[in-house]
This record gives C-alpha cells, structure tokens and sequence, in this order.
C-alpha cells in the first residue's frame, strides 16, 4: 500500500510539473515580437516557411521554420541556404532576440537602420544587400559576431562602428567599401575578414596584432595605383614570358587569378581574336542603334501633328516643343478635375513653381490661363541637374473667390545632407512608421526636420503620384498640425521636410525617463486632448476631401516650448494604404494597443481614428503606455484593462496617474472618462465624430 500511496502521489507531483512546465516555456508568443515576425515575412515577399504568417500566429507555440524561442520570446532566427529573397524591411523590433542568420540568399535593399539592440549573432553574407552600414550599428553592444561579406555594401564604415564593444568577429569582405580603417582599432576583434573591398590609407597598427586579419585585395597606403582599362591591343612584339597579367577589370583591388605566365604565341592568338570579336560585335551594335535611332525618329515624327492638340501628352514632351517655338514652357501632369503645372519663375535656374490651376481657369482654346502676365521665363534645367525649386498650389476654386498659394520647396538630396551632417547620428530624432526622422539646420539657423521614407514607403507611389501627395499635404493648415515645409524626390529618394517641434512628443512627456518626463497637470491635460481633437476634426469634417489619419499615437502627438500641440504625420495614409507598409502600420499600431477591432480586417476610417484618440486620452488619465509587457498579462493592454473600470467611481480615482498627486476635479475627471468610453466602443457606428469631442473638451476647459 505504502508503494502504491508514493507512485500516486509521485504522478501527481510529475502532472502538476508539466503543468507548471508548459504554463512558463510554451505559452503565447510576445505580441510585439509576433508583430516583427509578420513585418519580416512581408518584407522578404512571404516566402514559403512553414507555419510562418503575414498576420497574426503563435510562431513560439506552432514551430515555425527556423525560429527559436526562449519561454514567450523569438530568441533566434536562422533561415540560412532558403533561397529567400526581398527585402529586411525597416521593422525588425525583436525585444529579446540573441542571433540572426538569413545568409546565403538572395535577399536585396539596404541594411535596416535600427536592429535589436539584444543581437548577439548577425549574419547577413552571401546576398544582395545595397547601401551603406548605417549608424544603428552604434546600438548593438552585444554583438560579438557580424557577418556582411559577399555583398554590394559600399561606402566608408560609420563612425557608430566602434561603439560594438563586444564585437570579436567581423567579416566584411567580397564588398564595395571605402575609407579607412580607424574606427576598428579599439575594437575586442579577433577575426577580421576586410578582403576585395576598397579600403586605403594606413593600415592602424593594432589591427596587425589580430590573430586571424585577412586584408588582400585592398588598395592600402595608395601605393597600389590601379591601371586604366588596356586599349585594344595592336600588333606588337611577343609580351615576355615574365609579364604578369593584369587585375580583372571588375575588381580592380582582386588578385589576379589567372596564370602569371602564358606562351607568347597562345597570348598573341587570344589578343587577335578577342579583338576582333569586339569589333565584329561593336560593329553590330552601331548599325542597330542606326536603325533604331532610324525608327523611333520616324514614329516621333508621325506622333508629333497628334501631340500638339493632345491634352494628355507627355509633360517633357510639351515643354521641349513650347521651347523650339518659343513659347512659355509649361510642365502639365493630368490629375482628376485638375491640371498639375509646373511653370519656371523668375528666380531663373535656382527655382522652380508647380501650380495647381482648376479647371475653371482654363481660356476657352485650353490653354491655362492668360500668358502674357507670366514672368520672363529662364530655359528649364537639364533633366539630369537637381536643383531646389520653389512649389506653389493653388487649390481649385470657385470663379469669386480668392486665390491664395501655399509655398513650400524642393530640396536636393545633397542640400539635405549639408542640413543634417549627412544623416549624421547626432541628428537623429527617432524611427517612426515610415522611417528615421532627423533635425536639420539651415545655413540661417533655423531648424527643420527630416523624415527619409523607407525603400517600402517610396516604393509605394510612383513619382508623380508623390507631387501629387505633396500637393495633397501641402494644403493641411492648422495651428494644431505641423507644418508641411518642403520636400526631395531625386535619386529614387524620398524626404518629406517639416517645421521642427523643439520640445518632446506626448510619449516622451508621458513614458519617458527623468530627461524627457514632464509633469502635466490635469487641465494641461486636458489642453493637450483638446488641441489633438481639434487636429483630427479638421483634418475629418473641415479639410476636402476628409483625410485619415492612419497612424495616430502619443508619439505623434508633439508638444512645442509652450506645451501646445502639433500632430505629425498627416495626410500620409496613401503610403500606408496598401502594401506592406500599410499592414506593417496596422500591426504595429494593433501590437501596441492603438487599433481599432475593425482594422485588422482591413477597414480603416475616420471612426478608426477615433477610436486611436480614445486610447490617447486613457494614456493621459492613466499616465500609462498604450501596450505595457512588463505588467501582468491581463494589464499590458491599456484599453483591456481601464474600459471595464472608467463608469466605476473608485475604480477610475485608482487607475489616475500617479503623477497627479490626487490634484484634479473628480467630475471633470468623470466626464473625460465618458468621452473616453465613447472613442472606443468596438463598433465604430457607435464613436462619435471628432467635432462632438471637441465640443465636450471645451465644455470642460
């Protein structure tokens, strides 16, 4: 009996263990790192991995390929020889994960900015990643291996790079890199891989020491001049058998891989037919480019008669044949109910104008207004040159009303370089949706700042339907928005250029550390809450037509030297609206408890927007984060656990932010709990508008 009690009770004690067992190294994955997985499927085109998803899923609980976990926690990926492809996109925002490994693919785009700052094991060889290292590198300071070799990586190493003060391994060869080598001298290395690059200058001498230091193929100390590319080679004396064969032209800093020494004769033969095969083939492609330049020649010609008449012709097209008959150029791109211009202004070759002109104005031969009070006109700038223009939009109006432009401008790339000490890291404000914001300064001192869309935010829209979103957003005029101020679309670059807000975001105000933290009493609160209402509303019930806002959180919420309110980041739904950058958006803002229930279906309206200002005004009463993962599980999403407790007296005066020190009114407190409710009631007939809102904050001012 006595046997039989102890198996009994030591099955129990086993059950109970494997209980306990599952309940800490099985259960859900970490939200946020379901919400980075996702972003890292779409971005690399959702590759056939098992189990993975594009939305959703348990990748801890349901094994997905290649993903390990520790307890909740995505701790490693390696999906190594997959043959994927894509991209990294810009989200890869894992709190815990340790290593990385998608070497040996095929996967392009740049090296995102910021990495998990837990990254131990990064390995990236063997694919086709562009651009240069970027400076989120400087955050990485557990890494100890890193591996970028056989890529296009080009560019000088960043500064940042020697801030990896664990890093041992290092392979960074089979690239395009340039400049020296300095910023790895005080670095722990071990091994250290920088062949077929190139790098120059001295080589530092504490590198020497590194046990395992390849370096060939590199053109160190300039001492190493490469030859200019051989000119077809002429009849002349046998090359002695000591002559070494030159470098390949693709890489010039390469060893040479083919014999030192070859016979005379073979030598010969090979010159005399390589030569004449390229002239047999250089032969043919000029007759070719003869025929076609023949064609197309005669296609412009019979094209051209139809042309002149043609409302929807080509915009370059247009300006070219105003310029031969000595007309005023005008760039035209057809949009719905409008016509886009782009007029050259006095400023000669320093500026440029696009108007908007409705088409009330036309003169009654199509035309776009009356010439003759047009400027003397400069001759437009090659196509090829980037110069910064001036844009002015003038909204279609009505025949009796005032015409008013709105003027922002065009920046070159290399001006915005200048402002901000080339995207430097001392400059940088911080990583949204779309991509890393950064200050600029201007040569008279003001400041601006500087959103550089990611490669999926550019790749969303084509560049006339980005004029077309900067004629859009130009327009937006609110004292509770920010300021449009210009933009640069060259290079297959997009950057959108803002008024800078020199102060903090509600986040930082709200969440951050003793550095950014403000003390906001309850009416500065409720200041705050009326002037980001008073921005949705217009942007909803006063601009035409309505815009949504799409990303609407604490963090966008920005708040100048005098604590009033700017909100950033409106008007770019259309770059989140479709693609991956849109589903990157709602996952992110669904991870992080702004979402509304209906967006992960798909649906996104002003209601939707609403429902994200509701989740603001609680982080306001609460003083808490929106999604919190160091509280208890039924506690980390704020709208979870305050809803139930708002129409409960005691309930609400307990959840009330600390920081007040109890000083608030309770019925104002009361009220703003009921517009809170209001905001997120899970069906969006049910929220009111954002006018509604504003009237009952007023109320309560």
């Amino acid at each position: 009996m006595g046997f039989k009690n102890l198996e009994l009770h030591v099955r129990v004690f086993v059950f109970y263990m494997l209980i306990l067992t599952r309940t800490f190294c099985v259960g859900d994955t970490d939200i946020v790192d379901v919400a980075a997985i996702n972003s890292l499927y779409v971005a690399l085109g959702s590759p056939p991995l098992q189990g993975w998803k594009p939305l959703g899923g348990d990748p801890c609980l349901e094994l997905w390929e290649g993903v390990a976990c520790v307890f909740s926690n995505i701790t490693a990926i390696h999906l190594g020889s997959m043959n994927l492809s894509g991209e990294l996109g810009s989200n890869l925002d894992f709190p815990s994960i340790l290593e990385i490994d998608l070497s040996n693919n095929r996967i392009g785009g740049p090296i995102p900015f910021t990495l998990p700052p837990t990254l131990r094991i990064l390995s990236l060889s063997g694919n086709q990643l562009n651009g240069g290292i970027p400076d989120g590198f400087s955050l990485l300071t557990e890494l100890s291996n890193l591996d970028l070799s056989s890529n296009n990586l080009s560019g000088q190493l960043p500064s940042s790079t020697g801030s990896l003060s664990s890093l041992t391994t290092l392979h960074l060869q089979d690239n395009q890199l340039s400049g020296i080598l300095d910023v790895l001298q005080d670095l722990p290395l071990q091994d250290l891989d920088i062949e077929n690059n190139l790098f120059s200058g001295p080589i530092p001498p504490k590198l020497l020491s590194i046990p395992n230091f390849r370096k060939d193929g590199n053109p160190f100390n300039t001492t190493i001049i490469p030859s200019p590319p051989a000119p077809a080679p002429t009849p002349s004396p046998a090359p002695s058998p000591l002559a070494t064969t030159p470098s390949p032209v693709g890489s010039p800093w390469r060893a040479a891989t083919s014999p030192s020494t070859i016979a005379p004769t073979q030598a010969s033969a090979r010159k005399s037919s390589i030569t004449k095969r390229v002239i047999w083939i250089a032969g043919a492609g000029f007759l070719i480019l003869v025929a076609l330049g023949a064609c197309l020649f005669m296609l412009w010609s019979f094209k051209r008669p139809e042309k002149k008449n043609d409302k929807k012709h080509d915009a370059v097209y247009e300006a070219t044949n105003q310029l031969e008959k000595g007309e005023k150029p005008s760039l035209v791109y057809e949009v719905p109910n409008k016509r886009m211009s782009l007029i050259p202004k006095i400023q000669g070759d320093q500026e440029i104008s696009l108007k908007i002109v409705s088409a009330t104005s036309e003169s009654n031969d199509g035309g776009i207004g009356d010439s003759s009070k047009l400027p003397p006109l400069q001759p437009p700038p090659h196509p090829l040159q980037t110069i910064p223009a001036e844009v002015i939009f003038n909204p279609a109006l009505p025949a009796n009303a005032t015409e008013k432009h709105g003027s922002i401008t065009a920046y070159t790339v290399a001006s915005l370089q200048q402002y901000t000490n080339s995207f430097s890291q001392e400059n940088y404000i911080g990583e949204g949706t779309l991509g890393p914001v950064y200050r600029a300064e201007l040569p008279d001192g003001k400041l601006m700042a500087v959103r550089k869309l990611d490669a999926t935010a550019s790749m969303a829209q084509d560049y006339e339907n980005f004029l077309q979103l900067v004629s859009s957003i130009s327009k937006i005029q609110h004292s509770n928005i920010v300021k449009f101020m210009g933009y640069c679309a060259e290079h297959n670059q997009r950057l959108l250029v803002y008024e800078y807000c020199n102060n903090r975001t509600l986040y930082d105000a709200l969440h951050g550390d003793d550095e950014h933290h403000v003390e906001l009493p309850w009416d500065a609160r409720i200041s705050v809450a009326l002037g980001a209402a008073r921005a949705l509303e217009y942007l909803h019930e006063n601009f035409r037509p309505p815009i949504v806002h799409r990303n609407f959180r604490s963090a966008n919420v920005l708040l100048n030297d005098k604590m009033e309110v700017c909100v950033s980041d409106c008007g770019l739904g259309p770059l989140l609206s479709s693609g991956s950058a849109g589903q990157l958006s709602g996952r992110l803002l669904t991870a992080y408890g702004y979402n509304a229930p209906e967006v992960v279906s798909g649906s996104y309206t002003q209601q939707s927007d609403v429902f994200s200002f509701g989740v603001v005004m609680l982080e306001l009463i609460t003083g808490r984060k929106s999604y919190d993962r160091s509280l208890p599980l039924r506690e980390q999403f704020l709208v979870r656990w305050a809803v139930p407790q708002l129409h409960d007296i005691d309930a609400l005066s307990k959840m009330v932010d600390p920081n007040l020190n109890g000083v608030y009114p309770m019925k104002s407190l009361s009220r703003f709990a009921d517009i809170v409710s209001s905001c997120v009631q899970n069906e969006p007939e049910f929220r009111p508008e954002m006018s509604e809102i504003v009237q009952d904050l007023l109320r309560m001012m």
